[in-house]
């Protein structure tokens, strides 16, 4: 008998397993003709984040907030001379970015860095396509300052600075030449305990 109750049983399996198949056979196909056809992600997915590199001001932020550390970020102040226009949210600009990378290897899609973009320049994109041959291409650069840029707006920023050092310097020297040439054309003041001029003791004698 538990010999006839195995066979029965392999021959109900295998019916199971042909009925399913057959079912399928009837079934509108699921799979997904990708690349020709493509998923439709839903309102508020998470795919590749983008930088409008126009709108940054270079305050760091994103890039404090990112828990892996996948963005860099390297600026240069300009001159107060130099006017570098406002972004589309109002804020005025007074960094050079030089340098906004991002490297969607390591990104976690978690989109803390969007979140304290006072300009909002940066979110999270639709685009889901990141296969590539080489890792280093998964490292984005969106700064449109080339390096031979960014070294004359360093040495832009370090003349301003160092005009703007010597000119505190000379105003913190004037001004203490200007004190002290005070304090020496100031009247010397009487000692302390003294009511006014000196006078000398009376002589004995001396009509009172």
């Amino acid at each position: 008998m538990g010999y006839l109750r195995g066979v029965v049983w392999a021959v109900g399996t295998i019916l199971d397993s042909m009925a399913v198949s057959v079912r399928g056979l009837f079934r509108k196909p699921v799979t997904l003709q990708y690349p020709q056809e493509k998923f439709i992600l839903p309102p508020r997915a998470r795919a590749q984040l983008h930088v409008n590199i126009d709108d940054c001001i270079g305050c760091d932020q994103c890039a404090r907030a990112c828990p892996v550390d996948c963005i860099y970020i390297d600026t240069v102040k300009a001159p107060a001379s130099e006017d570098l226009g406002k972004t589309a949210t109002g804020h005025r600009k007074k960094l050079w970015v030089t340098r906004f990378d991002i490297d969607m290897g390591k990104c976690c899609y978690c989109a803390l860095c969007t979140y304290p973009c006072p300009t909002e320049c940066i979110f999270m994109t639709r685009s889901y396509e990141n296969a590539v041959y080489d890792r280093s291409d998964l490292v984005y650069h969106y700064s449109t300052i080339s390096p031979e840029q960014a070294a004359v707006y360093r040495e832009v920023a370090a003349k301003a600075e160092a005009e703007e050092a010597a000119a505190k310097a000379a105003a913190a020297k004037a001004k203490a030449e200007a004190a002290a040439k005070a304090t020496g054309e100031a009247p010397t003041p009487p000692a302390a305990g003294s009511g006014g001029p000196e006078t000398s003791p009376a002589e004995p004698g001396a009509a009172s």
